[in-house]
């Protein structure tokens, strides 16, 4: 079992920047990727961004983000981030962290966390 605790959420305006964190523990041997995915207000989750713990090979779902969001890991603290920049409305949701051996954007994780809200406001 592996548990996940996301935090850096919060509300800033058009423009701004946040870190969000994802903090892993647990049988980390059984996880190869972590990932982000969020869910924005009456919508259905989506993928945001997979990193791979051995080798750290990065690969991003949204064409929105890509240049503005950047995943990144520390694998001595089991520890992912999405730094996100140059933030739209169209980012308001709830981030949510997940691992597992593949990155499955179809939502096919082993583990997830509970979530983190990012609300931007224009």
């Amino acid at each position: 079992q592996v548990q996940l605790v996301e935090s850096g959420g919060g509300s800033v305006q058009a423009g701004g920047s946040l870190r969000l964190s994802c903090a892993a523990s647990g049988d980390m041997s059984s996880i190869r990727i972590m990932a982000w995915f969020r869910q924005a207000p009456g919508k259905e989750r989506e993928g945001v961004a997979c990193i791979y713990r051995y080798g750290g090979t990065t690969t991003y779902n949204i064409d929105s983000v890509r240049g503005r969001f950047t995943i990144s890991q520390d694998n001595a603290k089991n520890t992912a981030y999405l730094q996100m920049n140059s933030l739209k409305p169209e980012d308001t949701a709830i981030y949510y962290c997940a691992a597992g051996w593949y990155c499955d954007w179809s939502g096919g994780m082993n583990y997830w966390g509970k979530g983190t809200p990012v609300t931007i406001s224009s």
